[in-house]
This record gives C-alpha cells, structure tokens and sequence, in this order.
C-alpha cells in the first residue's frame, strides 16, 4: 500500500515531482503522484487530501510552482503532515512558491523545503524519517543511506 501522496500542481512540474518518487522509491516508500491544482482543480485538491488518509497515506508531499498554494490547500483538509517543494517557474525565480509555503497561519502547519530538485529530494528524505520512526526496516536503510551520503 503506497505511504506517500505525491500532489503535482501541473504537468509543468513533473520533472521536480519525479525526483521525489525516485528517491522515495530508492527506500522502498510507495507512493502515489497526482497531478491537482490549488487554483484550478481545487475540488478534486481538496477531494485528494481529505480522502488520503482513508486511502492508506501517512504523509502528503505538494509540489507547486508559482504562488504555490498547494501545500497550504492541502494541509487545511488534511490531519497528515505536508510536505512542500517549491517550484521556481514563475518570473519571480520562486520566491512566490518559498513565501507562499512559509507564510502559513497558525494551526496549519507545511513543512517547506528549498526550490525545486534538492528541495524534491530533501522532501522524500523528510517523509522517509518520518515513516522511519515506527518502521525498523527503514530505518535502518535511513542510517545507511546517511552514512554513505555522509563519505567522502
């Protein structure tokens, strides 16, 4: 049963999105990629993240370009924990993605990471600690992969 919701904001994005399932699926973490938008599918957004932990998911990872309310969107329909990679397609180099993230008000917390692909790849490392803390199996592939990443 997949773990992790990918949430793509658009086909755009897809190139971010996938380092975030390859690198989950590095660990063994199956997941899910939907393509939804905060502005313009946002019934079926919504639909998605109020239904993902009734569909097995523990974990919601948003990537989102522009003013990236994705993340946001998805945290308020949802008690899973969200994690957001901001994209940097908009003439404003993503610093609209980044504030849209961080700027969240009190009670609906998203879990931002930096812009695009390290950003991806930092979101599926977060979600695969987390998953980690009630899977042995995992963890111990978290402490490898960190001591190899961690080798010169």
């Amino acid at each position: 049963m997949a773990e992790v919701l990918i949430l793509t904001g658009s086909k755009s994005d897809s190139e971010i999105s996938d380092v975030v399932k390859e690198t989950l699926e590095a660990f063994g973490v199956e997941n899910v990629v939907e393509i939804s938008s905060a502005h313009r599918t946002p019934e079926k957004t919504s639909d998605l993240a109020k239904n993902a932990q009734n569909r097995g998911f523990k974990i919601i990872i948003t990537v989102a370009g522009y003013s990236a309310h994705l993340g946001g969107v998805a945290a308020s329909w949802t008690n899973l924990p969200v994690i957001a990679v901001p994209v940097s397609s908009s003439p404003l180099k993503g610093i609209d993605s980044i504030l849209s993230t961080i700027q969240m008000p009190a009670g609906v917390p998203v879990a931002t990471m930096s812009l695009d692909k390290a950003g991806a790849k930092n979101a599926a490392v977060f979600a695969v600690e987390i998953l980690a803390l009630s899977d042995p199996e995992l963890l111990e592939k978290l402490k490898k992969y960190k001591e190899d990443f961690s080798r010169p």
